[in-house]
């Protein structure tokens, strides 16, 4: 399982939650001092543990003087800081806003402390880096002379924006509360007793874990949402539209009930995905919005607990959609050996026993399942019986683009899917053979939408100009990939007019229906 991205889920583990609390003021005798103690106080009354670590009493150079901060010895003082960051779940950074931003000594630990190979480790291309401290969150208190409004509004938190993005979330720490007291300058006896006691009860509510109930329900749901990857299903629904639209007769009950069993099957094939790949997912260093799953398992976002779940419960959907529209179809036999034949091909894209994917029959399941399958959903459901010549023949060139882009699909993954196993046809017959593959599909969905119109069907009538010259422009990108030497790993425009390419034998004959 992958390592959660909240202290609230890392401290539970323990049934302890461990806070180091960070005091940056150089002076002992400061408002920061104070409130410092009196968080910790409060933390202590929660039942946390709870370590305070004043920086004015550390011995360290705050200053780099090697070429990178890795090569400069760590004083014993920083070592045992280095050791507290490490155990601890939840930091709370208190400090004053000096010019904006934070007090030097504040600064040169962090200089010296975060380090490359520790808190960070670049990859050879240096565009992309692993966050070594995720898991961890923090909470940044911080007092300053300047209205906190005026410091919000007219300054745009430059020391906050520093430390929650450029430093702490760089490295995989995650800031969940930000707390200014201020303008300390005009407060009076009063005033500051009450930020002591807001302090204290900052430390309290730990009880209750780092993150607030708004916090965790706004966390799930975008991860949620990422993990659906809904840029796919509009190819989906277009080609389950397009069969219902051929059938003979037209049922809105039965068109909603049928979309909504691809929709869940289509979820928990999506879910069990990202479950199955995850070993492939986290090697990979060439991600996109086309590949590389949705990164919420391998960013902690979600777990693979939750994950199984939602496959449980989307399968359990689909089926219950199924039990209630297929004993009503003219040929419920007929719509019974299609749901179970495409549920079966589309949760073995991964899940055992079949794991099509991992053994270099991946792109012909999904190539199968998104063109005659989801296509013939839709006939079928609306009563199309199986010797209608029509929906076969819309399928075919359907069937050589979903190809061609699946296939293409696999090359950024290829070391990936390589490392965990994964017998992709880019794998297989490397980054050249997978371009000659989506050639020869291209070719064929192209070729058969021409002979579709000679043969006087009419699927496609004036678009089909813009399908030769689309094809033409995709044949010319892959000529030129499978060109290079060596072939680029990353391939998005490649993708997008791919991708793209498969919306012209969807939604013009979709169209021309309507």
């Amino acid at each position: 399982m992958a390592r959660q991205d909240s202290a609230d889920e890392a401290g539970a583990l323990r049934d302890t939650l461990i806070v180091l609390v960070i005091q940056g003021h150089p002076r002992k005798d400061s408002l920061c001092a104070a409130l410092s103690a009196a968080y910790v106080e409060g933390a202590r009354q929660a039942g946390v543990e709870v370590t305070e670590l004043l920086l004015s009493e550390l011995d360290f150079d705050p200053d780099v003087r090697e070429v990178s901060p890795e090569q400069q010895e760590l004083e014993p003082d920083l070592v045992y800081a280095k050791d507290l960051v490490e155990r601890a779940d939840h930091l709370v950074f208190i400090y004053p806003t000096w010019w904006g931003t934070m007090p030097a000594l504040l600064k040169g630990f962090l200089d010296r402390l975060l380090v490359p190979g520790w808190a960070f480790r670049f990859h050879s291309d240096h565009k992309h880096w692993d966050r070594l401290l995720k898991g961890r969150t923090a909470e940044l208190i911080t007092t300053m002379d300047t209205p906190p409004w005026v410091h919000r509004l007219f300054n745009r938190r430059p020391g906050h924006n520093a430390m929650r993005r450029a430093t702490l979330g760089f490295c995989g720490i995650r800031t969940t509360k930000e707390t200014v007291f201020g303008p300390v300058a005009l407060s009076n006896e009063k005033q500051r007793a009450a930020w002591l006691q807001a302090a204290r009860d900052r430390g309290r509510a730990l009880r209750h874990g780092v993150l607030s109930r708004a916090q965790r329900l706004g966390d799930a749901s975008p991860a949620w949402l990422r993990s659906m990857r809904l840029q796919f299903y509009p190819m989906t629904w277009a080609t389950y539209t397009l069969g219902a639209l051929l059938a003979p007769q037209f049922s809105w009950l039965y068109y909603v009930l049928g979309y909504a069993i691809l929709f869940f099957l289509e979820l928990a094939t999506v879910w069990s995905n990202e479950v199955e790949d995850y070993d492939s997912d986290r090697r990979n260093r060439e991600f996109s919005p086309f590949n590389g799953g949705s990164r919420v398992l391998v960013d902690g976002a979600l777990s693979a607990r939750q994950l199984k779940r939602g496959v449980l419960m989307a399968s359990v959907l689909a089926l219950l959609g199924a039990l209630v529209l297929l004993p009503q179809l003219a040929n419920p036999v007929a719509g019974t050996l299609l749901f179970a034949l495409l549920g079966v091909m589309a949760l073995g894209y991964t899940l055992p026993p079949l794991r099509l994917s991992y053994r270099g029959l991946g792109e012909l399941d999904v190539a199968l399942t998104h063109s005659f399958m989801v296509l013939w959903c839709g006939f079928v459901f609306q009563g199309g019986l199986w010797h209608d010549s029509v929906p076969w023949l819309l399928s075919l060139p359907l069937f050589f683009t979903v190809f061609a882009a699946i296939t293409l699909a696999g090359i950024p993954d290829l070391e990936a899917d390589r490392g965990a196993g994964k017998r992709t046809l880019a794998v297989r017959y490397g980054p050249r053979g997978a371009a000659a593959l989506a050639i020869a599909a291209t070719v064929a969905a192209a070729f058969s939408a021409v002979v579709l119109e000679v043969a006087g069907f009419g699927f496609y009538g004036p678009a089909l100009p813009g399908i030769v010259l689309h094809a033409l422009i995709l044949l010319a990108a892959l000529l030129w990939y499978a060109a290079r030497n060596p072939a680029p790993a990353r391939m998005n425009l490649m993708l997008i007019i791919a991708l793209s390419f498969i919306l012209w034998f969807c939604v013009t004959p979709l169209l021309r229906l309507l």
